[in-house]
């Protein structure tokens, strides 16, 4: 009660006590829910941006500013034009780092498989082309191999939601966590920020329940501080994190190029981009703004910009896209979680199900209220040397986020398919494929036995030693 009688006094002055206005009828394990909610919420914080994005703006579309940007330099791979002779130093230095267990990997695992029509957390969703390992199992044997390859096991960080933490780590558990060590799997929460109607009042989901929602990819920073990840990082001794999405099976999380980059720009903050395939695709564009390196969305880059044109090459100018692969210094993490230059919060009108004056529930057909979200790549604004550096498509990204068409299980699947098969060819076997480098039968390859290009080379010609080279012939699993 006593907490209840403080959370009601403090929530009345901050104009928003209508919050605990059905609290009397609720039962008792409905009063605790409301609590809980309410204990979560920064009442200086919602009037804060209230004020700023809120009050401000009005309902409506919040525009993005977009004057005097250009086009964002990034270090290009050897094979279109970089530096070779760089890019093998910087993979020297990021192999070191590695063998200094100075690098930590970082999942935002946050989402659902809704979009998917899959009832549970996306991490979990079968993903290779004959195993169906899941996406977690994936990134934790290309984490085991790393860690065998550079002598030193390496730490996970996990970042779950409210809506899928339990299901996550039950699923680990399920499956003995994939064989990883237990102590350096780490899971964490993302915040939550409640919704508010346009005059800024919190809105209530039930008469039980705040309309809560997850703060943002970028509201992963100051998680990893709040649930204690960057102490344990410091006591560890991991100065970087690599930042990667769920979603994304074929990821390079550990790349040792990319890691060197990082280290010899001194950069606080790094990332990887691949060229856009087209000028409407729907990826973030690197840009510089005020001598500052940024991220624009495709959403609020305007037409005629992404279809710029070098006049001499004729090659899109905007044409660095941004596929939320990231490095982060732990110090600048912590800046960035509790310093002076926090992230931004952003306005997101939308339609959010909330209860009336009597208690009624209300599903609105247009946009009611406000949800706030923080983006990661808002920091690189912060970062002292930001470097970007080019990746190919073909190595780095291949996401599932739609159950049909572009970005589906099945692209994804077939790109998995071209990637062992290329693998294959690069190392001398005869692999029949299509005009895209499609094989016709499925192939599948454990990254426990090659996780990336040179771990593969690796795991194949010891095969060769042996001479227990398999045939290549559908089905084909290559496994540790």
């Amino acid at each position: 009660m006593a907490k209840y009688s403080v959370l009601k006094e403090a929530f009345e002055r901050a104009g928003q006590g209508h919050v605990f206005a059905f609290y009397d009828r609720l039962s008792a394990d409905e009063q605790q829910r409301l609590i809980a909610d309410a204990g979560e919420i920064d009442l200086a914080e919602i009037g804060r941006l209230n004020r700023t994005l809120v009050a401000q703006s009005g309902a409506g579309v919040v525009g993005v500013n977009i004057e005097g940007i250009a086009p964002a330099p990034f270090e290009p791979l050897p094979e279109n034009g970089g530096d070779a002779g760089a890019w093998a130093r910087a993979k020297a230095v990021g192999e070191e780092a590695l063998r200094a267990g100075r690098v930590a990997a970082f999942t935002v695992a946050g989402g659902q498989g809704t979009r998917l029509g899959y009832d549970g957390p996306k991490g979990t969703y079968p993903v290779t082309p004959i195993k169906r390992k899941s996406l977690f199992q994936v990134f934790a044997e290309k984490i085991i191999a790393a860690g065998k390859r550079y002598g030193r096991p390496l730490h996970w960080f996990v970042m779950t939601s409210h809506i899928n933490h339990a299901a996550t780590v039950a699923f680990f558990e399920q499956h003995a966590f994939f064989g990883l060590d237990r102590g350096r799997v780490h899971f964490f929460r993302q915040g939550r920020m409640p919704a508010v109607g346009f005059d800024g009042k919190i809105l209530l989901e039930t008469q039980s329940a705040i309309a809560m929602s997850p703060d943002g990819h970028g509201g992963s920073l100051r998680a990893l501080d709040r649930s204690g990840a960057l102490d344990l990082m410091e006591r560890e001794g991991i100065d970087m994190l690599s930042y990667f999405q769920v979603d994304n099976p074929l990821v390079r999380f550990i790349d040792p190029a990319f890691i060197g980059w990082h280290l010899m720009s001194r950069s606080e903050m790094s990332s990887k981009m691949i060229p856009k395939a087209y000028a409407g695709e729907k990826v973030g564009h690197f840009c510089t703004q005020g001598g500052k390196l940024v991220v624009i969305e495709y959403s609020d880059l305007p037409k005629d910009k992404q279809e710029e044109r070098d006049a001499a090459t004729g090659q899109l100018r905007y044409i660095a896209g941004s596929i939320a692969i990231h490095l982060l210094d732990r110090g600048f993490i912590r800046r960035m979680a509790r310093g002076d230059d926090a992230l931004p919060f952003h306005r997101a009108d939308k339609k959010i199900p909330c209860v009336d004056a009597a208690g009624n529930v209300v599903k609105p057909d247009r946009a009611n209220g406000v949800k706030f979200e923080m983006f990661v790549f808002d920091a690189l604004l912060f970062a002292k040397t930001p470097v970007v550096i080019e990746t190919r498509r073909a190595d780095d990204f291949s996401p599932v986020k739609n159950a049909e068409g572009l970005d589906s299980p099945k692209t994804c699947a077939e790109d998995q398919r071209r990637q062992f098969a290329r693998w294959l060819r690069a190392n001398g076997a005869t692999v029949e494929t299509d005009a895209t480098g499609l094989p016709p039968f499925e192939i599948e390859v454990s990254p426990l036995f090659g996780y990336d290009e040179d771990s593969f080379a690796d795991a194949w010609a010891r095969l060769a030693g042996a001479g227990r080279q398999p045939a290549i012939a559908p089905g084909l699993c290559l496994e540790a």
